[in-house]
């Protein structure tokens, strides 16, 4: 099985600590989808250092562009639902393609499908993002809540059967 390489053949996409340090691009819209884009691979990192990672570039940018080949295309849609389903995003586009590659084993060109998915900011990515938020302490709430009935409803039955 040939080993998947994640860019195609053109120069890859750099950083964006590359591009803030030297190469300056076109236009300023292709700065901003050069810097917001991950390339997923689905072996060289966990899926959580992409969610995260996601979590990050929506904080810097505002939306993400998540792009992958090949087998890497479930890892890209996994973390994209982990992101939707968690409240953080909201999906703007979804683009799929094929792409031709060289396969550096056989020698020939071979078509990968290919898929990017752009995410922007919840409503709730503020919120959600700040390490003491409401949704904590209201949970602790609910719970120390749910303590207290259950010692109050405990203490009713001793009292009951006392009686």
């Amino acid at each position: 099985m040939p080993i998947e390489t994640m860019a195609p053949v053109a120069a890859p996409t750099p950083t964006p600590a590359a591009a803030a340090a030297g190469a300056a691009p076109a236009t300023n819209n292709e700065a901003q989808k050069k810097s917001n884009r991950i390339q997923v691979s689905n072996t060289k990192k966990p899926l959580f250092f992409y969610v995260n990672l996601a979590k990050r570039y929506m904080q810097q940018h505002n939306e993400v562009e998540l792009s992958a080949l090949g087998m890497a295309i479930t890892t890209v849609v996994t973390v994209a639902e982990i992101l939707k389903n968690g409240g953080f995003a909201t999906e703007k586009k979804v683009l799929t393609s094929t792409v031709g590659m060289k396969d550096e084993a056989k020698g020939r060109m071979v078509q990968k499908a290919r898929i990017e998915i752009v995410l922007t900011k919840s409503e709730k990515f503020d919120k959600l993002m700040t390490p003491n938020n409401n949704n904590n302490s209201e949970r602790a709430a609910a719970q120390d809540g749910a303590a207290t009935n259950k010692n109050t409803n405990t203490n009713d039955t001793k009292e009951q059967t006392k009686k």
